[in-house]
């Protein structure tokens, strides 16, 4: 192993072109993603500064069941969704969401490009909810199932 491999420069970070990424649920959320953890070789956390243009989302309201994940706002001003309640978040802002805590989405309604620092883990395994969109998703090695809320047997809720 190189160290050098282990270090990207604030300059090559800028020439970077980032990938473009869509949620397969919500077309309206779309991002240019920098995956700083990928090049480095980080398998546990990913490691991203996302881009997001006006009237875009970052992605689709959603909750994780075991994994966690967080933001920091390094420019620009969204509004953070958290559950029911909305705040405005902006350059110097920070969430974290420990595991099954609450569901969530962010969307840059400012007028320029809102970029945020993203990390989250990255467990074999997770449960998550999309509840505007009535969904379960299970990922396991992998392999991704999708499901409708209506067809989910909580075996934490007494019936």
């Amino acid at each position: 192993m190189k160290t050098s491999d282990l270090l990207i420069k604030a300059e090559d970070i800028e020439k970077m072109k980032g990938d473009e990424k869509v949620h397969f649920l919500n077309p309206n959320a779309v991002r240019i993603n920098k995956s700083l953890g990928d090049v480095v070789g980080l398998k546990n956390l990913g490691f991203h500064i996302i881009y997001v243009e006006p009237g875009k989302d970052t992605t689709e309201y959603h909750k994780h069941y075991y994994e966690e994940e967080c933001i920091y706002v390094l420019s620009g001003r969204g509004t953070l969704v958290i559950e029911s309640d909305s705040y405005v978040f902006e350059k110097g802002d920070f969430v974290g969401f420990p595991v099954d805590t609450a569901a969530h989405s962010l969307v840059n309604d400012g007028n320029e490009t809102l970029v945020c620092l993203v990390v989250g883990q990255r467990l074999e395994q997770d449960v998550g909810d999309y509840p505007n969109k009535a969904k379960r998703i299970y990922r396991n090695s992998g392999v991704w199932d999708l499901v409708d809320l209506d067809n989910v047997t909580d075996p934490r809720k007494k019936i």
